[in-house]
Order: C-alpha cells, then structure tokens, then sequence
C-alpha cells in the first residue's frame, strides 16, 4: 500500500508530466467508482449509487445543473463502463504526447479541460434548445473525457495535419483524416441512442480546432485555466523560507546587484511569441521534420513556459 501511495506522490510531483496526470487521474476515479458500485449493489444498494453518480454527471436539465454546477467539471473525469475509458485514455495518450511535444504540458491541460467544458455547455445549450433532443432530455446526465479527448485530438490534428500513425491492420494514415472520421461519426450519431455524448463532441472538436488557429495568431485562450489552476496550486503548495548560503563568510551579500554572472550568455532567453508564431505557421503548412535545429530548440524552450 506504501508504494501505491509512493507512485501517486511521485506522479504529481514530477514536472512536465501532465499527460500521465490526467490519465492517472480518470482511471483512479474509474476504480473507484466501479469498486463502489459493486459494493453498494451486492448490498442492495444499486438504487443510492445512480443518485450519488448524479453529483459526478453532467444533467441535461438546468435546473437541476444550476444547484450542482461542478458537475461541468466532473463529468469529463468520470468514466463506467470499461471500454469507454479504454477507448478514451488510448487516444488521450496517443494523441496528448503530440500535444505534450510540440506545444508542452500546459497547453495539453488547456486543451483537456477547455475540451470538455465546451463539450459540456454545448450538449447543455443543445438538450435544452433544439427540439429533437429536448424531447430526450428527460433523466438525460452525460459523463466521460469524449469531448476532451477529441479536443486534443483535432489540435493535433489542425497543428499536424500531415502527421501519420501506423493503425493495426490499416497501415500509414494522417491525423487529419482520422480526426475527420471522429468528427463525422459525431455528427451521425447526434440523432442516436448516445446523441449527449456525440453533441459533446462537436463542442470539444470546434474547440480544438480554434485553440489552435487562435494560439497560432498569438492568442493563448488557455490562459486563465493556468491562471485557476496556478491559485490552487498556491493554496495546497508550502511556502518555503529563503535561505542564503555565503561561501565567503567575510564578503557580504549584497541583495541589490543584477549584474549577470560571468560566464551566462543572455542568447539562451525564451523565444518571442513572433518567432513562436512563425514556427507554428511552419509546422502547419510544411510539417515539423522541415523545422530547423534552431527551430526545434526555440519550440522546446517555448514549451516548457
């Protein structure tokens, strides 16, 4: 049990492991929930476990929604049928550690949760405005990581579209053609039996491809996301107390200096969002195998901001 708790801590305490995060998480609720499921029903049960999944799924009537608003949260870490979030965490990984090498850490959980809140307010907006679907709306509640993942998916997709998998028993295709299938199977099953799930889709889809476009004209929608997630970190996170350390006991510190160090080259400073830009632009038309070393090394640092 130490080391269960020994890999969690060492999970969240790694830098630039996002990724790994998000998919650690969703299977940790996943295992949960389905633990609790089956201890609850063999009690006899099963009744007060539908209602407790009520707090953690998106419901499609707003009433309901508007006492239980973290539900726009939740339900994209919620998963219970096993080949649901199979099917999720593969094409999370797959396409995430695109996501995760051209773009860094930061931008993948931009993408997973601005994913799944534009997945989520659409089937809202959409159960509650379209005839077809207010008819269905009834009981509706709407869980999984669909729309998140299918965000990332069409950003990759959009940043990379010449980019190529091998699929088993396919051969070589490019993301952009499997992104297209993702999106028109979507639309084709927004009038079957899983319509809320399909709707959320699109909502994650036409997102995914706006980050993108907007981020390659210099905006970065996924600001205030790190800007939340950067005051709970201060909230959960000790503060440490400076220390100084003389190595000359005699020589006093002096706090005001900002003469730089002998030694340090200033030419290893972050690249500017132009360059970024432009990079990105490159990419998109020519592919990341025609970006130079230069290049290459500039979209890394830039990554790790």
């Amino acid at each position: 049990m130490t080391s269960i708790f020994d890999d969690i801590r060492s999970a969240f305490s790694r830098g630039n492991n996002a990724l790994h995060q998000l998919i650690f998480i969703n299977v940790v609720v996943f295992a949960v929930l389905i633990i609790l499921r089956t201890i609850m029903t063999l009690s006899g049960s099963g009744g007060m476990f539908s209602y407790l999944m009520t707090f953690l799924s998106l419901p499609s009537n707003l009433d309901l929604f508007i006492f239980r608003p973290w539900t726009l949260i939740t339900y994209f870490f919620t998963h219970l049928e096993f080949f649901h979030i199979l099917f999720n965490m593969l094409n999370l990984y797959w396409f995430g550690m695109l996501i995760r090498e051209y773009l860094g850490d930061k931008r993948l959980v931009n993408l997973y949760i601005l994913g799944g809140l534009a997945g989520g307010l659409v089937y809202l907006v959409s159960f509650n405005t379209i005839p077809y679907l207010q008819l269905r709306a009834e009981g509706s509640f709407m869980m999984g990581a669909s729309g998140s993942v299918i965000a990332i998916m069409v950003a990759a997709a959009t940043l990379l579209p010449n980019y190529t998998f091998n699929l088993i028993l396919i051969g070589p295709v490019k993301i952009k053609y499997i992104a297209l299938v993702m999106v028109l199977l979507s639309i084709s099953g927004a009038t079957g039996g899983n319509a809320g799930g399909n709707i959320a889709h699109l909502g994650g889809a036409i997102l995914g491809f706006f980050y993108i476009r907007q981020l390659q004209r210099g905006s970065d929608w996924g600001r205030p996301v790190q800007a939340v997630l950067g005051l709970f970190r201060g909230m959960f996170q000790r503060r440490s107390r400076l220390k100084v350390a003389y190595k000359n006991p005699n020589r006093p510190f002096s706090g005001g200096s900002s003469a730089p160090m002998s030694g340090v080259s200033s030419t290893g400073s972050t690249p500017s969002q132009l360059e970024i830009d432009a990079i990105l632009d490159k990419i998109s038309v020519s592919g990341y195998e025609s970006l130079t070393k230069e290049e290459k090394q500039k979209l890394f640092k830039a990554s790790q901001k």
